[in-house]
This record gives structure tokens, C-alpha cells and sequence, in this order.
């Protein structure tokens, strides 16, 4: 048997992951980055194939990933993980940087960035997994990182059904 609410038990954090290709940029929230190397520093993200920043990626071949930090609030957190980049331009109204690969970022309510070249693309069913190298970084500031845990008991967030995490009632 399995449980899959033990899995919100893993220690997560929330990140915005953006890419620009020829179509446009595109952002979504997600809690699936992890560092995997050290030398040469490497991450992996997981994107829902139904997010129009997944197929930006996989065009693209680049990301940045930006830390949220407990300064969010639930409209910031729902323009990005709950609403489409086919709908809105996700960084209207915000401060935004980009970069060396022309990525978006926002550095409201976030806490650092990285860019990342992807080197090896999974097909893990309703996600990619991006393996990328981490090729520029940037601190944003001195807020502490916002962790699943915290958006879920101090912010009462929900997820998404796109989400990695996701379990249907």
C-alpha cells in the first residue's frame, strides 16, 4: 500500500521556473528542484507536460529558477501556480531581471537565481525532468526561503492538479 500523502513530508521548497524561446516567456511555480552535482553544479526540475513553460524548455533549452521566500503572499503564488501563461504575462507589474540566456525573472519576493542550460531531458509520464547545469547565479536577498511545508500550514496553499505533488480528494 501506498500513502501518498508521506510524501508531503519530503522537504520541498517553491520555485518559479521561467524559459523564453521564440514564442515568448512563459513561468510556473513548482517544488521540484533539487541540486544533484556539485562540480560542475547541477539541478533537476520537473515540469508538468501541460505547462506552456515545460514545451518553452524543451525549445529552448534553458531555464531560470528563482527561490521564493516566505515574503509571498497567496495572489503572488497564484499568478504563478495558478494561472496559464497563455492567459496572462505572469511578469506584468513586477520587478524582472534576465538572464544570460534573455529568461525572465522576477526578484519580488525571491531570494536568489539560478540559470540553467539543460543537459538531459526524462519523460517521467505527465512531467520532463530537466537535468541542467547551473551556468549563472544571482543572490536577490536575505529572506528566508519559502518551504512547501510553510506554503501548505502557515499559508494554507493548496496544489494544483498540474503539480508534481498533486493527490486528488
Amino acid at each position: 500500500m501506498v500513502d501518498p500523502t508521506v510524501m508531503f513530508k519530503h522537504s520541498y521548497g517553491l520555485y518559479i521556473v521561467s524559459s523564453k524561446d521564440e514564442e515568448g516567456a512563459a513561468a510556473c511555480l513548482v517544488n521540484t528542484v533539487t541540486q544533484v552535482t556539485a562540480d560542475p553544479i547541477q539541478v533537476v526540475v520537473s515540469v508538468n507536460k501541460d505547462n506552456v513553460t515545460c514545451g518553452r524548455i524543451a525549445a529552448s533549452g534553458h531555464f531560470a529558477v528563482t527561490v521564493l521566500d516566505e515574503s509571498a503572499d497567496m495572489p503572488f503564488i497564484g499568478r504563478f501556480g495558478f494561472r496559464s501563461s497563455t492567459d496572462i504575462d505572469k511578469f506584468e507589474g513586477l520587478s524582472c531581471a534576465t538572464d544570460e540566456f534573455g529568461d525572465v525573472y522576477t526578484t519580488d519576493h525571491c531570494c536568489g537565481m539560478c540559470a540553467c542550460a539543460v543537459r538531459q531531458t526524462v519523460d517521467a509520464g505527465t512531467h520532463l525532468v530537466f537535468l541542467a547545469e547551473v551556468v549563472e547565479t544571482r543572490d536577490l536577498g536575505d529572506g528566508t526561503p519559502m518551504t512547501y511545508s510553510y506554503y501548505h500550514t502557515t499559508l494554507k496553499g493548496k496544489t494544483p492538479p498540474k503539480a508534481a505533488s498533486y493527490v486528488a480528494d
